[in-house]
């Protein structure tokens, strides 16, 4: 793929619609200086047992104290009121009114997943994230994971996150730590289940990739060393050669940045221990802090075509001149991660748009009142006192980052939560 061809590529994002690529004032920063490539191999790898195996997870029935897994960090983000949004869609016919609502079809099939009282104990925020194969379905939320077949049977789990790591050579794994994230590379026929460390002082990124395309076998399990920085907000994508791996870090002290990963994929498919990886930190030496913000999102292949042999990946990124980190605009921000396995393997990352978007603001503070760990959760629901987290307050796009090809063009689709005027108590 060239994002140089403005012809040939349309970025969807659904706070802005539909943006013209690479217009003429949609040209890459001069300040972004590449970053140099850190390779290295995997520290530690073995095989699981057999997920079907392993003991279900303990249920939190007993419980009604729920605890945050994860407590937010950076930088606290003031209220600045409503400035405008010039994405909002006013226009009736823009809308999906109850005409065009009754067109929608019914699902083909609806079941029942994983409960907050599935894991060890009630936690926030759920994370719940899910991918979809031939035959099966696979769900992870903050702690547990299962697997069911496509007619909605349970057929492994719950299944605490740690015991898909248990007897692993880095511990670290073993924890209840949580940030968990699985995709289905179709084009492998694998399943990539994985979460992040949170001990310390070394962090890891542990990934388990499936022997076969059944997700209730045995996964060779890799464990990648991010050094001193904690890799929060982990984000994973399907690549033509390699997975792809974005996080936000945070130092010993006062450090941060964001990293960008690519990982071997053919050895990682064969189980070979010595697939590595390729590491790309992005912080204020490289890039101002406001191309960045609060993360990136990696390219995650959808369609049946994959990219071009040697195709760079799309990483994307959002600014907002509401946010708190200075941005002189909205904007999408679009990253090429370009990787060649060789035996003395090569990889760049490059800023190669800026691409201006409709005015929006991401920044809607909660004013919920104690305790603290609910400061994030202020979206009232029907038929309970629990609110909903509001994703609003953060300058990052939400995973996933859909990309596809169809041959003679190219598309990615993504998401920005945003705020709306005074009166409505809900992110958009």
């Amino acid at each position: 793929m060239s994002l140089s061809l403005p012809q040939h590529f349309l970025m969807i994002a659904s706070f802005v619609g539909v943006c013209p690529a690479y217009a003429a004032q949609a040209a890459a920063s001069k300040a972004f200086t590449a970053p140099a490539p850190k390779f290295s191999p995997a520290v530690a790898f073995d095989v699981s047992p057999a997920v079907r195996n392993l003991a279900p997870a303990a249920s939190a029935l007993s419980s009604s104290v729920v605890r945050e897994v994860r407590p937010e960090r950076g930088p606290v983000v003031k209220n600045r009121g409503f400035s405008g949004d010039a994405a909002v869609q006013k226009s009736g016919s823009m809308r999906l009114g109850p005409a065009n609502a009754a067109t929608i079809p019914n699902p083909l099939l609806t079941f029942e997943g994983l409960r907050n009282t599935d894991n060890p104990f009630l936690v926030a925020p759920p994370d719940p994230v899910g991918a979809v194969g031939p035959n099966h379905y696979v769900e992870m939320v903050n702690l547990v994971f299962a697997v069911y077949d496509k007619q909605g049977n349970r057929l492994a789990g719950p299944t605490q996150l740690g015991d898909l790591w248990q007897g692993f050579a880095v511990p670290d794994c073993t924890d209840l730590s949580g940030d968990p994230i699985v995709v289905y590379d179709k084009f492998e026929d694998r399943w990539l289940l994985t979460q992040f460390t949170t001990r310390g002082p070394i962090f890891y990124n542990c990934v388990a990739i499936s022997q076969t395309g059944d997700p209730t076998g045995s996964f060779f399990r890799y464990a990648f060393s991010a050094g001193q920085f904690f890799p929060d907000y982990p984000k994973y994508g399907v690549w033509s050669n390699s997975y792809l791996l974005t996080s936000r870090d945070f130092g010993p002290t006062t450090e941060y940045g964001i990293s960008v990963y690519a990982l071997e994929k053919e050895k990682m498919i064969e189980g070979d221990p010595n697939a590595r990886s390729v590491h790309f930190f992005l912080d204020s030496a490289v890039v101002p802090i406001s191309q960045i913000g609060d993360g990136l999102l990696p390219a995650d292949i959808d369609g049946e075509n994959e990219p071009e042999d040697g195709a760079s990946a799309p990483i994307v990124g959002t600014m907002d001149d509401n946010g708190p980190y200075g941005a002189p605009f909205d904007a999408l921000n679009v990253y090429e991660l370009s990787v060649r396995w060789e035996q003395v393997p090569t990889a760049a990352l490059n800023l190669v748009a800026q691409l201006p978007v409709a005015s929006f603001n991401s920044t809607f503070p909660c004013t919920a009142p104690p305790p603290a760990s609910q400061t994030r959760s202020c979206i009232p629901q029907p038929g309970t006192t629990r609110k909903i987290d509001i994703l609003s307050y953060r300058q990052r796009p939400t995973w996933r980052l859909a990309y596809r090809t169809f041959g003679k063009y190219e598309a990615m689709v993504t998401n920005q939560s945003v705020t709306l005027p005074a009166g409505h108590l809900r992110s958009g």
